[in-house]
């Protein structure tokens, strides 16, 4: 099966599954494996730099190689197996639907007025202090959410799916877990996660600037703010700490004519983060289905233009 039809299937079973807990996810996989490759380097190799390179790259390594294994013994006992796997593997690194679903539950109990089963729910898909927001910072937490994912989760795995296959999407997600378990810049993972991070920041930073413009482009189709989008990504887009991820949250808190950012609490401390946008309007939880909807277009027009570049390309060549 070609790999155009792969992916168009997987996509479509995130659209309809999302991530169903009782399935074996390699995500989990990968963060047992990364848990365990950080206690031996840490004490097999010093300086602590060099330790989390040899980790990183080692973990990527595995990865890809257990994805092309996989496929690869699928494809002896058949054709239709390895495909089989092959879709299965892409599926599990598009977060869409699963990410839509963490955040409209955040949406549906501030709307029927429960602050704090929101704050629980919001709690789920931010690292912020959640037990004192207020509804606009509840709705702020998880719009700012589904922004920044909406690069790691869904256009980027697409990129190196498109770009790679199942073993490119694979060795992207694995990255991507690396980062969220070691790219930090406290003490303990200021120098081992360097690598993690720094991996991670290159392997988003052309889907980050593709992710963006189109942004902005799906604000136009869904009757949101297009100009004021492109306004305030070029201006704002690259305030946020990481160079990639301000720049669909800037495109997206333009197209919905909102500000994001300000002052977040993380374990009761206080930290200034700067602002996005401009608040045309008051963040509420009404943004958050927006949110959603302009994920999932701009989800669907990356796909269809890659898709479309991809067999252009193929038969180019």
């Amino acid at each position: 099966m070609r790999l155009e039809y792969q992916i168009l299937i997987a996509a479509g079973a995130d659209l309809l599954l999302g991530d169903p807990r009782w399935l074996p996810h390699p995500v989990r996989g990968i963060g047992w494996l990364a848990a365990r490759m950080e206690t031996l380097t840490r004490w097999a190799i010093r300086p602590a730099r060099l330790a989390g390179i040899v980790a990183a790259v080692g973990i990527l390594g595995i990865a890809g190689g257990a994805a092309w294994g996989l496929i690869r013994l699928a494809d002896l006992a058949h054709p239709i197996a390895a495909d089989v796997v092959a879709i299965a593997l892409l599926y599990t690194t598009i977060a869409a639907r699963d990410l839509a679903r963490h955040s409209m539950a955040v949406f549906r109990r501030l709307a029927r007025g429960d602050l704090d089963a929101a704050r629980k729910a919001v709690a789920m898909i931010v690292g912020r202090d959640t037990d004192r927001l207020d509804e606009a910072g509840v709705a702020r937490a998880a719009v700012e959410s589904v922004a920044e994912s909406t690069v790691d989760g869904v256009t980027a795995p697409l990129f190196f799916a498109i770009l790679f296959g199942p073993i490119g999407a694979i060795v992207y997600r694995a990255a991507n877990t690396l980062d969220s378990m070691f790219g930090h810049k406290d003490e303990r993972y200021r120098e081992f996660g360097w690598a993690s991070a720094r991996i991670d920041d290159v392997l988003n930073f052309i889907p980050a600037r593709l992710t963006g413009p189109l942004v902005c482009v799906v604000a136009a189709m869904l009757g949101q703010r297009p100009v004021n989008a492109a306004r305030v990504l070029v201006r704002d887009g690259r305030k946020h700490d990481s160079p990639n991820a301000g720049l669909a949250e800037a495109a997206m808190a333009g197209a919905l004519g909102v500000q994001v950012g300000g002052v977040n609490c993380y374990n009761g401390e206080p930290l200034e983060k700067p602002t996005i946008g401009d608040a045309i309007l008051p963040l509420s939880a009404r943004h958050i289905p927006w949110a959603n909807a302009l994920m999932f277009a701009t989800a669907g027009v990356f796909l269809a233009l890659g898709l479309s570049l991809r067999v252009v390309v193929t038969r180019l060549l």
